[in-house]
């Protein structure tokens, strides 16, 4: 017999997803009734490969940037291939709702591609989610990569799938030396990639010292677990949806841009009300990059910086939490696969992946 909580989520899951079309209801109710789906990876990257280049939330700010991203995968020794609907811009989306859709579920269905790769961020990518086929995603493993809005379909899938998927460069994106050493040392080969988003160093002389690039000890420790996160803004559209990350046991890694220290205290202020924070391995920040108050804010009576917000919001829950590691908005950002077993040490101020990426 079904416990009372059993039957009480399995009504909530219910009612959640009465509207949702037939193949995002199956992979949802295989969740239910399955739990925790076994940990997929895809194959690591090879000269060659084909890749879609998709555009799951908006269109480019000019349209000459997709052929760019073109240029940038064969750059790096692949062939990209723009998706149907790649140029579509309705209003700030790159087309509606069930044609993004389509152009990531038929990048997965279609064994010719190799890897998906969203061309950029912007909003609306958590409207995708319903539309997604999990299923063929589940049964067509292959390398899933983006940032920004494009968390929302990472953690979704990873969720729903077991898939590792891949918080990292944009396709449109011009990389710097850093952020393709960290792309190469994750997705080309079936190994641990070991140390992830440190800092790049800072050569000591007399006079100077280091303050673009600096840690935030928030609360000591360390600890171990698959990584799952994002974008904090668009992550926290997750929470209370049928789509919502497991936290328990895992390393949340969150980054965000231009956002107010108020803001960030509203989204970590959620998260702690779940409850679910306290069940983390460790929790990782990134730089935060344009996140200081604005002028207009000057009438109050003071204000924290965001890296006094994320002590007071996530300081006291008895897990550790370090901060202003390099991955997000950043122009040095570190792929960061989700689902893979990772260690942070806060007093060493390092993220550790502990096993490979990818097969």
């Amino acid at each position: 017999m079904k416990s009372r909580r059993a039957f009480l989520e399995e009504v909530s899951l219910s009612a959640l997803v009465a509207g949702f079309p037939d193949s995002a209801k199956a992979s949802l109710n295989r969740l239910a009734a399955e739990g925790t789906p076994r940990t997929v990876r895809p194959r690591a990257l090879r000269k060659g490969a084909k890749v879609a280049l998709i555009a799951p939330a908006s269109p480019a700010s000019d349209p000459e940037l997709n052929d760019a991203a073109v240029e940038v995968m064969a750059s790096l020794g692949f062939v990209g291939v723009l998706s149907t609907h790649a140029r579509k811009a309705t209003m700030y989306l790159a087309g509606s709702d069930e044609e993004r859709a389509a152009d990531l579920n038929t990048a997965f269905r279609d064994p010719s591609i190799d890897a998906v790769w969203c061309l950029r961020g912007g909003y609306g990518s958590p409207r995708l989610l319903p539309f997604i086929d999990y299923e063929a995603i589940r049964k067509n493993p292959k390398v899933f990569i983006g940032y920004s809005d494009i968390t929302a379909p990472l953690n979704a899938i990873h969720r729903l799938t077991g898939l590792v998927t891949f918080h990292g460069p944009n396709g449109g994106d011009n990389q710097t030396d850093y952020t393709l050493q960290h792309l190469k040392k994750v997705l080309y080969e079936p190994a641990a990639a070991g140390l992830v988003a440190a800092l790049p160093p800072f050569a000591p002389r007399e006079g100077a010292t280091e303050k673009v690039n600096r840690l935030y000890r928030i609360a000591p420790g360390r600890g171990k677990g698959p990584l799952v996160g994002g974008n904090i803004s668009v992550f926290s559209t997750l929470i209370g949806t049928p789509f919502e990350p497991d936290l328990k046991g895992r390393i949340l890694f969150l980054e965000e841009v231009g956002e107010e220290p108020y803001r960030i205290d509203r989204w970590l202020t959620q998260f702690v009300l779940t409850g679910k924070l306290s069940g983390c391995a460790g929790i990782v920040l990134g730089k935060f990059s344009d996140c200081g108050p604005r002028e207009f804010h000057a009438s109050f009576n003071g204000t924290w910086t965001w890296q006094e917000v994320a002590k007071d919001r996530l300081g006291k829950l008895g897990v550790p939490v370090l901060a202003g590691l390099g991955f997000g908005h950043v122009a040095d950002k570190a792929t960061l696969p989700l689902g893979v077993t990772a260690e942070l040490d806060v007093e060493a101020g390092t993220l550790k992946l502990l096993e490979p990426a990818v097969s």
